[in-house]
Order: C-alpha cells, then structure tokens, then sequence
C-alpha cells in the first residue's frame, strides 16, 4: 500500500538492530540496502543520523514506532553533510518530530534553510526525471531549528555523548559522528561505501566514494587517518550500515582513493574523460572483487556498481576541472 510520500508501507524487515541501541533503517532509495539512515536510542531518547530522501520519512517514523517511541522522544537530527540521499528528508523528518534540532555542518546551514540551490545542482548531475523519481520536493528546515556543529563539537543523548568531526574530502561539509564509549562512529560517505551483497568470506569490501561535486583526494585521505586515528572498533556506513575490520577498510580506502585519482588524471586529455574515467573504475573494481573472492558474475557487479562508478567519474571529473582552473 502507497502512503502519502509514493513509499510502500513501511515493514518490520526495513528496520534492523546493528548495535547497542542503534537500528539500520533502510530508506529504499534506488534498491534495498543502498541507503540507511540510523536510529540511535539511548535511555529512552533518540536521534537519528542521516534520513535518506523524503520518501523515507515514513519508514524513519515506523522505525520510532517499532521501538515504542513517540516522535518527541527524537532529540536530534544529525547530517554527516546535505547531498539529497543523506539529508533529502530533513526538512519533512524535522516537521514531524517536534523537539529535534537538526544538527549541521557550518556549510550545509543555508542549503536546508533553502533547498533551492541544492535541487539545481542536483537536478543538474541526474536531470529532471531522474531528481523527481528519486527526491521529489525538498522541505526546507526552520533556521531557528538548526544547530551548527563545529569541529570538535559535542551533544549528549541520554548517557551517551557524541563528538561531531569535520571530515572534508567527499564534501567540504561533511562531517562524523564519534562515540567514545563504544568507539564506534557514523561516517556518512567519509569511510566510503560498503555494500553487504559484496561481503565475502574475506569480509567486506569498501570503495571510495568521489561522487560530485566537492571531492579531493587530499582531504579525504587526511579524514580517513583522523577518523583512524580514533581506533574505531566499528563504523556505520549510511552505504550500508556496520562494518568492522574497520584497519583493514581504512587501507584498502587510502588506496582506492590514490587508485582513483590516479585513474582520472591519466585520462584527463581523452577524448571522452569520463566515459573512460567510469570504464577504467568499474575494471579497477573488479580486479579487486577477484581478489576478494566475490563471485565472476558479470550482471551482479553491474547491478551493484556500475552506477558507483558513474558518479565517481562525474566527481573525478569535476576535482580535475577544477585543478585545471
């Protein structure tokens, strides 16, 4: 059944436990487990990291629901940064839970007061048909119901304190979140993007995301070693959710970064850069899923990666004009 957003009916299997009081909630944007937005609980409060697009701000209030929880136990809504598939819901989500602040990067304050902006630009990197389908009308958020987060900044949620951290490189306004009890962090795109379907026997597997139009390959690396230098023992991807092996993850990153910006810049006076940009990352990718163990099924990487790969160029392409400058 339809809801009012276009969204199916939330359901109990959208909403997974994945920590000490921390639920994956799986917003459907584009395919299942692509997109999470994380609920946070702690002695009956909560908050919620990332909200996926408005379509999703239906299952965000079934996921409160499923806890017992009434939407004024939210206290908080924190964005690692405001691309629309990380924060597209905000404005929708803080209208209906009464008491949260929205909590922000310095830099992304304008872009939820007025989405306009933001829509263009997005509009611009996916068209028309594509931003309607996947975003639909974006709600702006009250400028007197946001909160800026600066470097080092903390907030407290029941027992529970979070340090919020600058981490530049996917976006210059992208930020973490830090729990230093569980030591355990929320990274956005910050720590890449790890999809379950690629898990193997060897664990999972990480690629970097330089989607447009902020990427730099020298601030993400230097945001990889801060967020590395906390020891995290986990880190919850907003693509997709938990992973561990978080020394491991970091050092296959630190080197798919250098390999990606590497792949771009050796294209850059081609004829078609990033039509050969995208076909060079997408085979990148797939020597390391070889050696990683994952399956020779050529339909299943597409389908997993192939639209990763796109965008990444896009972002290549757009640091490299910008170098160019």
């Amino acid at each position: 059944m339809a809801n009012h957003c276009g969204a199916r009916e939330p359901v109990i299997e959208d909403i997974s436990e994945v920590g000490d009081g921390v639920f994956a909630v799986d917003t459907h944007y584009v395919r299942p487990r692509l997109d999470a937005s994380h609920l946070v609980v702690a002695d009956g409060a909560a908050a919620f990291v990332d909200t996926g697009p408005a379509s999703a701000v239906p299952r965000l209030l079934a996921a409160l629901a499923a806890r017992q929880l009434e939407p004024a136990a939210v206290e908080a809504i924190v964005l690692t940064h405001v691309h629309l598939d990380h924060a597209g819901g905000a404005g929708a989500l803080a209208a209906a839970l009464p008491r949260a602040r929205v909590i922000v990067h310095p830099r992304g304050v304008a872009h939820l007061v007025d989405p306009s902006q933001l829509e263009a630009a997005t509009r611009a990197v996916y068209g028309d048909a594509a931003f309607d389908r996947l975003y639909g009308g974006l709600v702006g958020v009250p400028a007197d119901r946001i909160e800026v987060a600066e470097d080092g900044a903390r907030f407290a949620l029941g027992h529970r304190s979070y340090e919020l951290l600058h981490t530049p490189g996917h976006a210059l306004h992208h930020l973490c979140v830090f729990d230093a009890d569980t030591r355990e962090a929320f990274t956005g795109d910050a720590f890449g993007v790890s999809y379950r379907e690629l898990d193997t026997a060897a664990g999972p597997f990480v690629i970097a995301a330089t989607t447009p139009s902020q990427f730099d390959p020298t601030q993400m690396r230097a945001s990889i070693d801060r967020l590395l230098a906390r020891h995290p023992t986990a880190v919850y991807m907003t693509h997709y959710s938990r992973v561990e092996s978080v020394e491991r993850l970091g050092a296959e990153l630190q080197a798919d970064v250098e390999a990606l910006a590497g792949i771009a810049s050796a294209a850059a006076d081609d004829p078609t850069p990033r039509e050969t940009i995208a076909a060079r990352i997408y085979e990148h990718w797939s020597r390391r899923l070889d050696a990683h163990g994952f399956p020779a099924d050529p339909e299943r990487r597409a389908a997993l990666l192939r639209l990763d790969a796109d965008l990444n160029a896009a972002g290549l392409w757009s640091w490299l004009t910008r170098r160019r400058r």
